[in-house]
């Protein structure tokens, strides 16, 4: 019946949140919140403790990437994509080739440890040793050997053993190589087995006794440990320097490979860079060798002809025409060497698809076409970046299509400007060989001899010309690779490391938080969850009737509390409510006043047995009625029989004077329920019971009618026209809220009158609210007065509770 009950009609009324309840109840956990920010502390001070630190080490690098006007013109696709891929050299900084040549730069094949109870430590170059290992052996890898120094030049090599940390560290190990354990061994004596091969130096000053550990690593696995590790990303994002950092245990350790991987990437740069210095270099010394060979078969042509015609000289009359047939011929060789390079050009752009690193830069063969020059090393400088690309990803990549897409813009744009430049050439030869013609012809006037020894040594001087113009360009291709430096730069390198793990102010400051909020959350789950009335604000809240007062909780072990106890403290809240009742039916000469409840348990019988008490105790001639017919115990509790009473007067068995009993206690009489009858709601409904109210109420000052649950039988409602005034009892941490919504409806319907609530079995303490002095009813002193230490022993509670020590009063702030 309670159950199926609407609550919403009963929620119309918005009520603002009470901040002060709320702090008050939650701060009086604080020992709660304290313990577990205590015990987070110690948490992170353990993990602390034991957790091998990281640091991040950084670097910055700039990139630069040049091209010429001309380039930036003709490729449509450079114009708005920038100068800069730095995509590309990300991709490179991160690949396992740069990794490998910045790993052969360092000592990384071996990690050294120190022995330590608390944590892993790693020496680095704080080793007093080094291990040397000859990588042409085969060798045990991965496995923790232990040197334990025995004398200045001995040691023992040992297995370490391991403890349950080691399998969660850096030092987890593989197994080691038996045959070289437990064995004496000198400093700088080759160790060799099947599976090993090194030895061990001495580089600081040890100890006998000392002793550390040494790993040996595998130099591919290192590779792909150190390319994985590294991070690269744009310091900004408008400018073009990447910033490289890693994250290590040994600040040191990150430190050194950062900054050497940095230099290989500058080495690397340059490398790619020479190697078009290098190509050209070996085109001109394959030319020379040519050159040197025919320049000397037409020396020795020339002697011979001088010695069998004897020294001949030409006629000054000719020599003006000489040195511009010479002029000429010279000319006319350069423009074949052009046309030859522009043939040689395209065929080797046409064969290949997409390396081109070995094209031979027009500029170092003397052509200073500066459109070409830049195609071409725009070309260049993408197929690079295209093989950078390649050590990384595959063919398929994006980034690969884009690449090749710009080389095969820039090629047609070459193969454009080759077919100008050789029309062009051709154009300017044609005009050469027409003026040669006609200095021949002027020449041919001269005598058969010397017109012969003329002929050889024009070929002479033109096989000369070539040579030294081949040497001159050898000398600036030379230069030009001497003079090289890397456009990239480093910025800052790496020195010093940051804490990022792990990072100790923001572990403790969550420490705190947690350590606070999660039981706060428990809390707010907990009373979330807890259907229960635990104080007054929440019966306030979910009651519609009005609050008379509060009666405190009791440990006496009797339910005759008043009358055994009248100087302790839930007595006084007796009287409270005793003083609020005198003032209301105040014009009744007998007040009729019934005790109900929403379910068994909530206290009706000791709050009718302790208030019948209480007045009494005033003077007021007082009777209990026990009306409960089906669950009888005011009898059990006041110590009477309960054969005879009220039942038995309903049935004739019994008169009203046989069933009113007096107590030991003055003005304090009582009538039992006698047996339980097989119809109680009957027998209350029966003319009788109104004569025995009104017999009574001609005899008593006070009638207390102590009567079944409300919610849970239907005689409640029938006994409520015998009353002048209705109690209906809520007890604290018992009563669910859902109980009240029979009472609510009950109320907002005007289907009961005169009804107040009490609220029973009030725990000074845990969830209780001190109201202060704006609480609701009266009686609301009782858990102010429990908690305050100046009630100077007005009340016998006051004799046990002050000899409670620290643990109980911290103890009685967990009591609900």
């Amino acid at each position: 019946m309670i159950d199926q009950k609407d609550i919403s009609k009963f929620e119309e009324e918005v009520k603002p949140i009470d901040i002060k309840y709320y702090l008050i109840k939650y701060s009086r956990y604080w020992p709660f919140y304290l313990i577990c920010i205590l015990i987070g502390l110690t948490a992170v001070f353990l993990f602390h403790r034991y957790s091998v630190e990281r640091y991040e080490v950084r670097g910055s690098i700039l990139i630069k990437r040049n091209a010429s006007p001309e380039v930036r013109i003709l490729d449509r696709s450079n114009i708005f994509s920038g100068m800069n891929n730095l995509e590309n050299d990300i991709l490179l900084f991160t690949s396992k080739n740069l990794a490998s040549e910045a790993l052969d730069k360092l000592h990384f094949d071996v990690s050294y440890f120190a022995s330590t109870n608390i944590k892993e430590v790693e020496l680095y170059d704080k080793s007093p040793i080094k291990v040397n290992v000859d990588w042409d052996h085969i060798q045990s890898e991965n496995g923790l050997i232990q040197l334990i120094l025995i004398s200045e030049d001995e040691f023992v090599l040992t297995k370490e053993e391991k403890s349950l940390f080691d399998y969660f560290s850096a030092k987890a190990s593989r197994p080691v190589d038996q045959s070289i354990i437990n064995k004496t061994y000198r400093f700088g004596e080759v160790i060799q087995s099947q599976q090993s091969k090194f030895s061990i130096e001495k580089v600081k000053n040890m100890k006998p006794g000392d002793k550390l550990s040494f790993m040996i690593h595998n130099p591919t696995s290192l590779v792909d440990r150190y390319s994985n590790a590294i991070s690269v990303r744009p310091q900004n994002n408008y400018g073009s320097v990447l910033q490289v950092s890693m994250t290590t245990s040994v600040v040191e350790k990150g430190r050194d490979y950062v900054n050497a991987l940095m230099d290989s990437y500058i080495a690397y740069d340059l490398k790619e860079k020479n190697q078009m210095s290098e190509n050209t270099l070996k085109f001109i010394e394959d030319q020379m060798y040519i050159v040197e060979d025919s320049l000397r078969a037409v020396e020795n042509r020339m002697l011979n002809f001088k010695v069998s015609n004897k020294l001949l000289s030409v006629d000054s009359e000719f020599g003006d025409v000489l040195s511009k047939i010479h002029s000429l011929e010279s000319h006319i060789q350069e423009l074949d060497f052009q046309l030859s390079y522009y043939k040689s050009l395209k065929n080797y752009l046409s064969q290949k698809s997409s390396d081109y690193g070995e094209i031979l830069a027009p500029s170092m063969m003397g052509i200073s076409d500066g459109l070409l020059n830049g195609l071409t090393q725009k070309l260049i400088e993408i197929s690079m970046e295209r093989r950078k690309i390649l050590s990384v990803v595959k063919e398929n990549h994006p980034d690969v299509k884009k690449l090749e897409e710009q080389m095969e813009r820039l090629k047609e744009n070459i193969f454009e400007n080759i077919k100008n430049l050789v029309h062009n050439t051709e154009v300017k030869k044609a005009e050469a060989r027409q003026k040669l013609t006609q200095y021949d012809k002027e020449f041919s006037k001269l005598p058969q001899a010397e017109s012969s020894y003329t002929n050889i040594y024009r070929e002479y001087k033109l096989r000369e010309n070539l040579y030294n113009y081949l040497l001159e360009k050898r000398a600036e291709a030379g230069i030009a690779k001497a003079s090289n430096v890397s456009d990239n730069s480093v910025v800052d390198y790496a020195r010093r490391g940051s804490l990022i793990f792990p990072k100790k102010s923001q572990n403790y400051g969550m420490a705190v938080g947690l350590g606070f909020f999660i039981p706060l959350g428990l809390l707010l789950l907990y009373h979330y969850l807890n259907n229960r009335i635990m104080d007054q604000v929440q019966l306030k809240n979910s009651i519609r009737i009005p609050l008379l007062g509060t009666i405190g909780y009791s440990d006496k072990g009797t339910n005759m509390l008043v009358a055994e106890f009248p100087k302790a403290i839930v007595s006084e809240s007796f009287r409270s409510l005793r003083s609020a009742l005198f003032y209301i039916a105040s014009e009744k000469r007998c007040k009729r006043i019934l005790v109900t409840s929403s379910v068994s348990g909530e206290g009706k019988t000791f709050v009718s047995l302790n208030l019948a008490s209480a007045m009494s105790l005033s003077g007021k001639k007082v009777c209990i009625l026990g009306m409960d017919l089906r669950k009888p115990r005011i009898a059990r509790y006041v110590g009477v029989s309960n054969r005879k009473g009220l039942s038995s007067y309903l049935v004739n068995k019994a008169e009203i004077d046989d069933i009113v009993h007096a107590t030991k206690y003055d003005n304090l009489y009582f009538v039992p329920s006698g047996p339980v009858p097989p119809n109680p709601s009957e027998l209350l409904l029966k003319e009788k019971m109104e004569t025995l109210i009104n017999d009574l109420e001609n005899k008593f000052d006070v009638v207390i009618m102590d009567t079944p649950p409300l919610a849970l039988v239907s005689e409640t409602m029938d006994l409520l026209r015998f009353s002048d005034i209705n109690l209906y009892i809520v007890r604290q941490d018992y009563t669910h809220k859902k109980y009240l919504l029979m009472i609510n409806d009950l109320y907002a319907n005007d289907q009961i009158r005169n009804f107040y609530c009490v609220f029973n079995g009030l725990k000074a303490g845990g969830d209780i609210y001190d109201f202060g002095g704006y609480n609701y009813g009266y009686g609301y002193n009782y858990s102010y007065i429990r908690k305050n230490k100046y009630t100077g022993n007005y009340y016998e509670d006051d004799l046990k509770t002050s000899s409670n020590g620290w643990f109980s009063k911290l103890l009685s702030k967990f009591r609900a």
